[in-house]
């Protein structure tokens, strides 16, 4: 951030005041956005290649496909003349795309291990001695499909704002995970109603569920 924020201002200060100061020929400008540009890209590189978390692995590709191209490059003082530079991507492409595989394929184990311990607690839940809530005078067993959804849509807009490319990918590995989780729930329902048919809240459980569908469609 720190160094984007000085690239950003000092490139500012060349265009608006120093630049003006040299011959055409000398390509002032050029010469210190080609240098800002290679230092940030070695720093982003070295920082690629070395073991970061998952948060730094989404900074870091939110800075190659967002924030670096977008709204620095974009700025409306220094578009026109980068443009004419040519400065290229933050990060070689085939280290971007490992960056991309890691950060795919550890989302998409969070929100499957995430949407497992949510049904593992919405089972216990049948199994307590209490009526399920109800919303509209309707009974709900709501929290498991709106936690489910909300996983699956927040995964896929964070995937999304790093580039559409990302997002359609992990939307693609989600689209798998669902129906896997909804065999999941499936089964497990099934097991509880025939072995706890004597249960007290047989029938609102029973009832909460079904309701649920409307969710998931």
């Amino acid at each position: 951030l720190h160094m984007g924020k000085t690239m950003k201002e000092d490139l500012t200060v060349v265009v608006k005041y120093i630049k003006q100061l040299y011959p055409p020929e000398f390509n002032v400008f050029s010469t210190y956005a080609e240098l800002y540009h290679n230092y940030f890209a070695s720093e982003a590189k070295k920082n690629a290649e070395s073991h970061l978390e998952d948060k730094d692995i989404y900074l870091l590709l939110s800075w190659v496909h967002n924030i670096y191209p977008k709204d620095m490059r974009k700025d409306h003082v220094l578009a026109e003349e980068l443009e004419k530079v040519k400065l290229g991507s933050l990060l070689p492409s085939s280290l971007s795309k490992k960056l991309e595989m890691k950060y795919l394929d550890s989302e998409e184990a969070t929100i499957k291990n995430s949407l497992s311990r949510c049904l593992d607690k919405e089972v216990q839940r049948w199994k307590e001695d209490k009526e399920p809530e109800k919303l509209n005078g309707h009974f709900q067993s709501e929290l498991l499909a709106i936690f489910v959804i909300q996983s699956i849509y927040s995964g896929q807009k964070r995937a999304k704002d790093i580039s559409a490319a990302v997002g359609e990918e992990l939307s693609h590995r989600l689209w798998k995970e669902l129906p896997a989780f909804l065999q999941s729930y499936k089964d497990a329902f099934e097991d509880f109603k025939e072995r706890s048919k004597k249960h007290r809240y047989y029938k609102p459980i029973m009832i909460a569920n079904i309701n649920n569908c409307w969710n998931f469609r």
